[in-house]
């Protein structure tokens, strides 16, 4: 069975017999159960009869189901409710949009809306960099999906992605104060998704492309950044890309090796895996050697996707040939952006002392960690339940926050490493260790320092822009 999670938590209030031993009960039935209490609190207390709520975590929906039928069958215990915690946040959506101008009387809606207005239409008209001034689009970003590549569920679609964007848009928000909202297109149609984001971009000062399949994430990318003049970000690409990079320079100073010398294996060429090969390459690795579905990736074999062609082309100078298996021999470092239960000990055995395990496919990583542990020095995943969590969201808000301060057109890979940096630099090394590599989502210094980095760099980078 599955590690209880967060993900899968429930609330329960049963009604029990006033006597000593019935929370305990309770409790002993939930762990007996699999599951783990995350809270409890007796709600009231009668003179024959409890009511105590707790929240437990359990591994899915019919585990959940078994955890409410084991308290039921404890003698005199009933179960008034069960609810899904997770549905019950979702309730109503995540967002909301609330006025920074209230509006009390006449005279205040007088200049919000007519005539005062117009006014500050005509303003912008004539001078159009009053717009990031005067509206929201100086600190607004589009959350954009068309729904192709939603975590790992696939292509399921507009509507059925939006629970992902508004989680995303409430990120921006509570990490780095950015308005971001989410623009869930209804087209898998790569000329149709370039020209409506074209056609809404003056309301935002930012793209951030999320959840969009390969190949065609590329493409929406390159043109979106060709032909806008505000940032345009693929977070699944370069988020991913941003945090690996902090996380693997952390771990490469505890086992005393530079970037420039270790062997580094990356099983993924898609989107994510394409953007670590960059960022890793403009950090100094010299030796990368990348593994699909068939297999390493040579320049020996035809390729006509010219993703895979360019990784062709920029590494495994050495022409290694064969399985992912292969590939780990004798390597320092592994990036796992693919499919889970690719490789176990047998594997983990044959790469170099002091090996760096990054197995970050989720739910499932590619090697169990607990597994990758016990021959590897460092080991992270992209899961909350292990330590050293490569997580996304410790890049996207202090980058977009650094890009709307800066009034920044576009973003570089100077700026990517900045904002690496900035994350690695969140753990001091007093604080370093291995199970400690990459600050916590929750460390309040991260978004800050990510986007004073990139600011600095983008201002540095770009003459004309200006901090807010």
């Amino acid at each position: 069975m599955a590690n209880p999670s967060p993900g899968y938590s429930i609330q329960l209030r049963a009604q029990a017999p006033v006597r000593g031993t019935a929370t305990k009960e309770i409790v002993t039935a939930i762990t007996e159960a699999g599951a783990l209490v995350h809270g409890l609190d007796v709600d009231d207390s009668g003179h024959e009869t409890l009511v105590i709520d707790l929240n437990v975590y359990t591994s899915g929906t019919g585990h959940a189901d078994e955890v409410a039928a084991a308290i039921a069958a404890i003698p005199g215990v009933t179960v008034i409710e069960s609810v899904d915690r997770t549905f019950a946040l979702h309730e109503g959506g995540k967002l909301t949009v609330d006025p920074t101008a209230p509006l009390l009387d006449r005279d205040d809606l007088s200049r919000a809306y007519t005539p005062g207005v117009a006014r500050v239409c005509l303003d912008i008209a004539a001078n159009p960099e009053n717009v990031n001034r005067y509206t929201v689009k100086g600190n607004t970003v589009a959350v954009v999906t068309d729904g192709s590549a939603v975590l790992g569920l696939g292509n399921i679609g507009a509507a059925a992605s939006l629970p992902v964007m508004e989680g995303k848009a409430v990120l921006f928000k509570q990490f780095a104060g950015v308005d971001a909202w989410p623009v869930a297109l209804d087209t898998q149609d790569t000329e149709e998704i370039i020209s409506i984001v074209k056609a809404i971009a003056p309301v935002y000062g930012g793209i951030n492309l999320e959840d969009i399949a390969a190949p065609r994430c590329f493409e929406i990318e390159r043109r979106l950044r060709e032909e806008l003049d505000i940032p345009v970000f693929h977070d699944d690409q370069h988020g991913t890309a941003i945090v690996t990079l902090a996380a693997l320079v952390n771990a490469l100073k505890l086992v005393e090796k530079k970037i420039e010398d270790v062997n580094i294996v990356i099983s993924g060429v898609g989107a994510a895996g394409n953007a670590i090969i960059q960022l890793l390459q403009a950090q100094g690795a010299q030796h990368i050697v990348a593994a699909g579905r068939a297999g390493i990736i040579h320049i020996d074999d035809e390729y006509t996707d010219p993703h895979r062609l360019w990784i062709a082309q920029n590494t495994n100078q050495g022409g290694r040939t064969g399985s992912l298996a292969d590939a780990l021999v004798g390597a320092d470092v592994f990036i796992g952006v693919s499919a889970p239960n690719l490789f176990g000990e047998e594997e983990l055995k044959t790469m170099a002392p002091g090996a760096i395990v990054f197995a970050m496919a989720n739910p499932d990583p590619e090697v169990d960690p607990k597994v990758a542990a016990k021959y590897a020095t460092i080991v992270a995943t992209g899961r909350s339940d292990f330590p050293n969590q490569i997580n996304n969201v410790l890049a996207f808000p202090g980058l977009f926050r650094g890009l709307l301060d800066a009034r920044a057109s576009d973003i570089t890979t100077d700026m990517l490493v900045a904002a690496a940096q900035a994350i690695a630099s969140c753990v001091t090394a007093d604080e370093l260790h291995a199970q400690y590599i990459i600050p916590s989502a929750f460390d309040q210094s991260v978004a800050p320092a990510v986007a004073e980095a990139v600011r600095r760099t983008a201002s540095a980078s770009i003459p004309s822009a200006t901090a807010a």
